[in-house]
């Protein structure tokens, strides 16, 4: 049954190979995007997944960094060149050549890969994780794609100085895991909503310092010049000028959402020397599983 396989067969183990059995998977947005052909060229049968945790039942014999039973992780990629400057610095989702996607890529032997709502997965060494023994395993599994999606730019912009100011565009997976991210290192978070009913959740459980309606005006320009650094998570469209004005001078507005466009006047950016950026998921070398801020 296609709809139960993995990437490849559990005979098939290569030296640098583990075999995964699959125990939690995350849902993300792309798994809906994907199974739903949005950007057009899915190939079915199609199998989802990624942010994948399982247990190792099998390793090849060059393995050395995992053995049998131990819990590991599965990002949105499962192979790359290993050849090209970003490999070589752990920035592998940006591969020159691209990356191979975990579910609907095409790797190297010209097999289509299967994600994580498979029983099994089987997936080089290089791209797997290590679930702390002290972390629950259901929890790590958002962390694989959601996590490391806001951890990255985090890290790579310095958003990790204690007492800085992080505002969060959007409350969904992504928005929880960067007020939560925020908080852990120090940060004075404040959410930005269009839905009032997202107060409670990000103040008294996500432990949010602020929580704004986005469309109050009042509430915003109080905001002025305030943040060091803005994460949007949001897919929807932002007015993007007004986001930039609540940047102190040399702020950060990282985008990790999909927004139909992204429009500013140029004086919103140059004045101020603020920048935008952006970032999707990111490489071994943001391991955010063995950031120690962010342990249980």
């Amino acid at each position: 049954d296609v709809y139960s396989e993995a990437r490849v067969l559990a005979d098939d183990v290569g030296k640098d190979d583990i075999s995964i059995n699959i125990v939690y998977c995350g849902v993300c947005f792309a798994d809906v995007a994907w199974t739903r052909n949005k950007l057009g060229n899915s190939k079915y049968p199609l199998v989802p997944g990624h942010e994948i945790v399982g247990i190792v039942t099998e390793v090849g014999s060059d393995v050395d960094r995992f053995i049998v039973g131990d819990y590991v992780g599965v990002g949105t990629y499962v192979n790359t060149c290993r050849e090209c400057e970003y490999c070589d610095s752990e920035l592998e989702v940006l591969c020159s050549k691209g990356p191979v996607l975990t579910f609907d890529g095409v790797d190297v032997d010209g097999t289509i890969t299967k994600g994580g709502y498979s029983s099994y997965i089987v997936v080089h060494q290089r791209y797997c994780f290590k679930i702390p023994e002290n972390y629950p395993p259901q929890l790590a599994a958002p962390l694989l794609c959601a996590g490391i999606t806001v951890y990255t730019p985090m890290i790579r912009h310095n958003m990790n100085q204690p007492g800085k100011s992080l505002g969060v565009i959007g409350l969904g997976g992504l928005g929880h895991l960067a007020v939560k991210f925020g908080k852990a290192f120090g940060l004075k978070v404040t959410v930005f909503s269009t839905s009032i009913s997202k107060r409670e959740e990000a103040l008294n459980l996500l432990g949010a310092d602020n929580f704004v309606i986005s469309s109050d005006e009042k509430e915003m320009k109080a905001l002025d010049k305030s943040l060091d650094f803005i994460i949007n998570t949001a897919s929807g469209d932002i007015p993007f000028d007004l986001y930039l004005s609540l940047l102190k001078s040399t702020g950060v507005l990282a985008l990790v959402g999909f927004p139909s466009e992204v429009k500013f006047y140029p004086g919103s950016l140059a004045i101020g020397a603020k920048t935008i950026t952006g970032s999707a998921t990111g490489g071994t070398k943001h391991n955010l599983l063995e950031a120690p801020q962010l342990r249980p």
